[in-house]
């Protein structure tokens, strides 16, 4: 069986398992926790938000999915398999949760005391300051882009591989800079400017997927043992995870691209219609 090759500290099994990591788990449990509690507090005030949690328990499980399932186990093993748990968290978890606007619910889901300290420092002038330049749309886009380029380096890439602590500092970087990008999309910016900040993460997460794809040798030396015991080659195994970026997640962002244009062409010719009839009259 192959050797275990990334720094997630998990004994080799014999079949793909569940990951039970406390530094996965325990997150996951508390946000569970947290939202049914203060859903169930708010429904007592009669407000109800049945597709928003509809949407929040979908972001959820992609996100146990992807950190918890088999596919963690295979993502310890292979290139291709680590890919596509990137891609759940930064391209459908993350998404998901940006458009549930959880953030309400978990505060509800807080102690009194503390619900109302951390509201209080979410109010904050220098909070709110903070927030508004890292979420300024240009500044999402650029600092997920960053993140995903620097993650992908060879060098730091193969770190990450061999340091468990710098492993969970990738998946976080790579999941907290995509809600701060999907929450600039969503909630910040105006439709046209979100259409072109998505467009232009699409542009570039698919040149970085074709490098993977297409480069004639292997560029992260970590990948050579575990491959070979799945029945592929080391670069067959690389450029499986650059099509994987390339491809399907390119997708789902040419997606996300085309429905803010259309909703962006449907808006304008709305605004359009009204000034025409203001004008005839």
């Amino acid at each position: 069986m192959p050797h275990a090759v990334y720094a997630h500290g998990a004994a080799e099994a014999a079949a793909p398992s569940w990951t039970f990591d406390l530094w996965i788990v325990a997150p996951l449990i508390s946000f569970g926790l947290m939202y049914g509690i203060g859903r169930l507090i708010l429904a007592t005030k009669g407000r109800k938000r049945i597709w928003q949690d509809v949407v929040c328990a979908a972001g959820w499980l992609t996100l146990a999915a992807a950190l918890v399932s088999p596919l963690h186990w295979l993502g310890e093993r292979l290139l291709s398999f680590h890919m596509i748990e990137h891609e759940i968290l930064m391209a459908v978890a993350a998404p998901l949760l940006v458009i549930a606007r959880p953030v309400g619910p978990l505060l509800w889901g807080l102690p009194r005391r503390l619900r109302l300290t951390t509201g209080r420092t979410m109010r904050h002038p220098l909070s709110t300051k903070l927030w508004a330049v890292l979420g300024a749309g240009r500044n999402a886009t650029l600092l997920h882009g960053i993140a995903i380029w620097a993650w992908h380096a060879p060098a730091l890439f193969d770190a990450a591989v061999e340091n468990i602590l710098l492993h969970r500092l990738q998946h976080l970087s790579f999941f907290l800079t995509a809600i701060l990008f999907w929450w600039s999309v969503f909630r910040r910016s105006d439709t046209g400017s979100a259409a072109w900040h998505v467009f232009v993460t699409m542009l570039h997460t698919s040149i970085l997927g074709a490098l993977m794809a297409l480069a004639p040798h292997l560029l992260y030396r970590q990948q050579a043992d575990a491959a070979a015991a799945w029945g592929l080659t080391p670069l067959e195994d690389q450029q499986l995870a650059g099509i994987i970026m390339w491809v399907p997640a390119g997708t789902i962002y040419a997606g996300a691209a085309l429905a803010l244009i259309a909703l962006w062409i449907r808006r304008a010719g709305q605004h359009k219609e009204r000034a025409d009839a203001l004008h005839a009259l």
